[in-house]
C-alpha cells in the first residue's frame, strides 16, 4: 500500500489539536490533499474539539472543588455536584476514546479494536462498492429516477434556447476537431478506399434504386424532372430549325428541288415543335404517361429482372472506377476535414449555424411532442438499464480499487476532516448525560441507602 510522509506521521493527541496544523497542506496521495476549501472544515473542527475538550476540563475542575467542599469543608450537597462531575469527567472520556479510536490509536497506544478506518479501509471500500451497487446501481432505481426526472423533457428545454444550443455545437465541433487532427489522413483514406468502397461494390444497386424509384413514382416527385425535360426539349427544338433544313437537306434526293426540300424540311420542323409544345404544356400527354409507364416498368426490372440487376451493377462498376469519381473518393477525407476545422475556427461558419439551428429544433420537438419524449426517455432508460446490467460490478470495483489505493492514514484524517466536527458533540452529549446519569445515580443511591 501506498504510504505518504504524512502517513509516517504519528497521528496527534486528541486533547492537542493545536498539532494539527502539522499536517502538510498538499499530500501526494490519491485523495489529493488537504486544499484550500478544507482550512474552515480545520477551523471549526479544531473549535469544537476545544470545546469538547473544555466540557471535560471543566467537568474535572468542578470534581476537585466539589471534592475539596464535600471531604474538607463537610458539605452534604457538595456530594450530589461532585458525583455528577465525576460521572461527566467519565462520559466524556468514554466518549473521546470511542470518536479517536474511529481514525487512530487514542495516546499513540495499540490498542486493539481503534484506529478502525484505517485498520478497515479496504473493508470500508469494499462495504461502500457493495452498497452502491446493490442499492443504487439497480435497474429498477435507474428505471424509476429517469422516468420521475423527466430527461427528455429537461434536456429539449434546455437544448432550445440558443445559448445553450450554441454551447452544445461549440463542443461538439471542437470534439470533432480534436477527432480529426488526431486521425492520420493516411489510414483515414485507405479505410474509406479499402472499406467503404469495398462495401459499396459489395452491395447490389439495383434493388435499391428500384424501390427508391418505386418511392417517387408513388409520390410523383419525378413529374417535375419530367417537366424540365419537357421544357429543355422544346427549347432545343425551337432553338435548332437550321439543324432540321440541313438533315433534310442531306437525306433528300438529289433529284428533288431545293425549294421542295425547303417546304418540306419547314413542314417538318412545325410539326416536331407542335409536337414538343404540346408535351410540354398538356400534363396529361400520351408521351408523358409513356415516360411513367416506362419508368414504372424500369423500377421492377431493377429489383426482379436478373440482367437489368447486372447491367446496374456494370453500370456502378463503371461509375466507381472512373478516374474522376476516384479523385472525388480521393478527396472526400480532405473535404471533410476541412469543413471540421473551418466551422470550429469560424463560429458563423454555415455548418456550424446549421447544427445549432438542428439542435434547436430538436429541443423544441421534444418539448412538444409527448410521444417522441416519451420514446427517447425509454431509449436513455434501456441504455442506462443496459450499463447498469453488463457493467454494475466493473463500476463498483472501480470504487474498492480506488478505495484501496487511498492512504489508511489521510483516508482517515480526510474522514474526520468531513464529519469530525460533527463527532465532537457525541464528547459533548456524553459530558452531559453522564453528568445527569451520575447525578440521579447519586441521588437514588443516597435515597435509598
Amino acid at each position: 500500500m501506498h504510504t505518504s510522509r504524512a502517513a509516517e506521521r504519528p497521528a496527534p493527541a486528541p486533547t492537542a489539536p493545536h498539532r494539527e496544523s502539522a499536517v502538510p497542506a498538499v499530500p501526494t496521495s490519491p485523495l489529493g490533499g488537504f486544499g484550500p476549501g478544507d482550512e474552515q472544515k480545520r477551523r471549526d473542527l479544531r473549535r469544537m474539539k476545544m470545546v469538547a475538550t473544555g466540557f471535560l476540563v471543566g467537568a474535572t475542575i468542578v470534581f476537585f472543588i466539589a471534592k475539596y467542599f464535600e471531604s474538607v469543608q463537610g458539605i452534604y450537597w457538595a456530594s450530589y455536584v461532585r458525583a455528577s462531575a465525576e460521572a461527566g469527567m467519565v462520559g466524556a472520556l468514554a466518549d473521546w476514546f470511542a470518536v479517536t479510536a474511529l481514525f487512530r490509536h487514542p495516546l499513540r497506544l495499540p490498542i486493539p479494536h481503534t484506529a478502525i478506518i484505517p485498520r478497515k479501509k479496504d473493508m470500508i471500500g469494499d462495504s461502500l462498492g457493495d452498497f452502491v451497487g446493490e442499492n443504487f446501481l439497480s435497474e429498477a432505481v435507474i428505471r424509476d429516477k429517469l422516468e420521475r426526472v423527466g430527461v427528455s423533457g429537461v434536456v429539449g428545454t434546455w437544448i432550445g434556447r440558443q445559448e445553450n444550443a450554441d454551447r452544445v455545437t461549440s463542443e461538439l465541433v471542437q470534439a470533432a476537431r480534436a477527432a480529426v487532427m488526431v486521425l492520420r489522413d493516411e489510414d483515414v483514406q485507405n479505410v474509406i478506399e479499402s472499406v467503404a468502397v469495398r462495401k459499396l461494390m459489395e452491395v447490389p444497386v439495383g434493388p435499391p434504386l428500384g424501390k427508391a424509384l418505386e418511392g417517387v413514382l408513388a409520390d410523383g416527385a419525378h413529374k417535375r424532372l419530367v417537366d424540365l425535360v419537357c421544357d429543355r426539349a422544346y427549347d432545343w427544338v425551337a432553338d435548332n430549325q437550321e439543324m432540321v433544313l440541313r438533315v433534310v437537306h442531306e437525306r433528300a434526293p438529289a433529284w428533288t428541288p431545293r425549294f421542295v426540300d425547303d417546304m418540306v424540311a419547314d413542314k417538318l420542323f412545325a410539326e416536331i415543335r407542335g409536337y414538343a409544345w404540346n408535351v410540354k404544356t398538356d400534363p396529361e400527354h400520351p408521351l408523358r404517361h409513356a415516360v411513367d409507364r416506362y419508368l414504372a416498368e424500369f423500377a421492377q426490372d431493377l429489383q426482379h429482372d436478373e440482367k437489368t440487376k447486372d447491367r446496374a451493377e456494370q453500370v456502378k462498376r463503371q461509375v466507381i472506377e472512373h478516374p474522376e469519381v476516384q479523385h472525388f473518393i480521393g478527396r472526400a477525407w480532405t473535404v471533410v476535414k476541412g469543413m471540421v476545422l473551418d466551422a470550429a475556427d469560424d463560429p458563423s461558419n454555415e455548418l456550424r449555424l446549421r447544427v445549432r439551428d438542428g439542435l434547436m429544433a430538436f429541443g423544441r420537438r421534444l418539448g412538444r411532442d409527448a410521444e417522441m419524449a416519451a420514446k427517447v426517455d425509454g431509449w436513455l432508460a434501456d441504455a442506462a438499464c443496459y450499463v447498469v446490467r453488463h457493467y454494475r460490478s466493473q463500476i463498483t470495483t472501480l470504487i474498492t480499487e480506488t478505495v484501496a489505493k487511498w492512504d489508511a492514514n489521510e483516508t482517515s484524517r480526510k474522514i474526520e476532516l468531513q464529519v469530525g466536527r460533527d463527532l465532537q458533540w457525541i464528547r459533548i452529549n456524553g459530558t452531559v448525560v453522564g453528568a445527569l446519569a451520575g447525578l440521579v445515580i447519586h441521588a437514588v443511591g443516597e435515597a435509598v441507602f
